[in-house]
């Protein structure tokens, strides 16, 4: 049992799905899923994930919409945005988990440093902040912001 997010958690997240998904829709690149989209992720033992956003490439999705009640296998770009009592050790196991199932492109938006990590791979992390531009590389091509637009306080 998970407490609701924050507003602030919230309204990050819904910057982040205007920005992308619209580019995503615009663009005819696939599918945006929103948060509480559970994705299984392996099994025996099933683990199911559901990051804050996830998009799967126009590629990789199947002909037929799965009969299954989570999507099988993992997101090629996966969004976690983290709350104030995320645990580092946590965070990290998420990652690992969401790259070891395929996701190809893990960003960790973070609100108290208005940072987000890029990771690709275990080893391979960026970290952008300001007027840093977030972009989607080869998982959503041509999408970028800068990352400080995700973070802009609101009135």
């Amino acid at each position: 049992m998970m407490s609701p997010a924050g507003w602030r958690h919230g309204r990050i997240v819904h910057r982040l799905e205007v920005l992308l998904g619209r580019y995503i829709e615009e663009n005819k690149l696939g599918e945006a899923f929103g948060a509480e989209t559970g994705f299984l992720i392996s099994r025996d033992p099933d683990t199911v994930r559901a990051p804050d956003i996830a998009f799967i490439a126009q590629d990789n999705l199947p002909t037929k919409e799965p009969a299954e009640a989570y999507w099988p296998g993992a997101p090629d770009l996966v969004v976690e945005v983290l709350s104030p009592n995320d645990k580092t050790g946590e965070i990290d196991e998420k990652i690992q988990a969401w790259l070891a199932a395929g996701a190809k492109l893990v960003w960790v938006v973070d609100p108290q440093l208005q940072s987000v990590s890029i990771h690709r791979s275990a080893i391979v992390v960026a970290v952008k902040t300001g007027n840093d531009m977030l972009d989607g590389g080869d998982v959503v091509p041509g999408f970028n912001c800068p990352v400080a637009e995700i973070f802009t306080a609101l009135g």
